[in-house]
């Protein structure tokens, strides 16, 4: 009896593999991800972009703050610049695996009408230069933590607690794209932004 039950079971878990590889191949996002397009595409870890069309961007984002080296910051210092902006904090582990990533897209656009910032969504100044020391990041980071203005201003664009989390703002501010989850490689990011970097060039 107990081997019929058994056989019975493996049969049945065959059959719901079967079912369940139909279904990936006849998911559009899989199908999307394989034909090497990550617009849209929702991975098992939880990462995925998102692409907005011009005509389907809310209203610029304005914000101000405060950077990790105490200087001044505002949506005005980027203005007619993509800016990529990356929800960050240093003990958390996917952030401390896509800086090198990041980095190497922001030396990618230097020179061109291109800005990276950080968002520090939990730690103090020092924590966040000590880390951008370590993992080779020369971009600067601003402090949310106390801010509660900074966090209302990206508040409707993404939950803060969603860390990493990087937006992609056009030309006027408004989000662009977003990636929630680690950046698995530079080029996904690279590829947003020359899209960006192209419009009403």
């Amino acid at each position: 009896m107990r081997r019929i039950r058994t056989a019975a079971g493996a049969l049945a878990a065959a059959a719901a593999l079967i079912v369940g590889l139909s279904a990936c191949t006849a998911d559009p996002l899989a199908d999307q991800y394989r034909a090497g397009d990550n617009k849209g595409y929702i991975a098992a870890n939880g990462f995925q972009t998102t692409e907005i069309a011009p005509e389907n961007r809310t209203d610029p984002i304005s914000f101000e703050g405060t950077l990790d080296n105490g200087s001044a910051v505002s949506s005005s210092d980027f203005a007619g610049k993509v800016l990529v902006v990356n929800f960050w904090y240093a003990t958390c582990g996917p952030c401390i695996i896509e800086a090198p990533r990041l980095e190497q897209a922001y030396k990618t656009f230097q020179g061109q009408d291109v800005s990276f910032l950080g968002i520090n969504t939990y730690d103090q100044p020092a924590t966040a230069l000590s880390f951008a020391r370590d993992h080779g990041v020369s971009y600067s980071s601003a402090m949310a933590v106390g801010d509660a203005q900074l966090k209302l201003a990206f508040n409707k664009a993404t939950p803060l607690n969603a860390t990493p989390t990087t937006l992609v703002l056009d030309k006027q501010g408004r989000v662009a794209a977003r990636i929630v989850g680690e950046l698995p490689e530079a080029s996904i990011l690279e590829a947003i932004v020359r899209t960006l970097v192209a419009e009403n060039a």
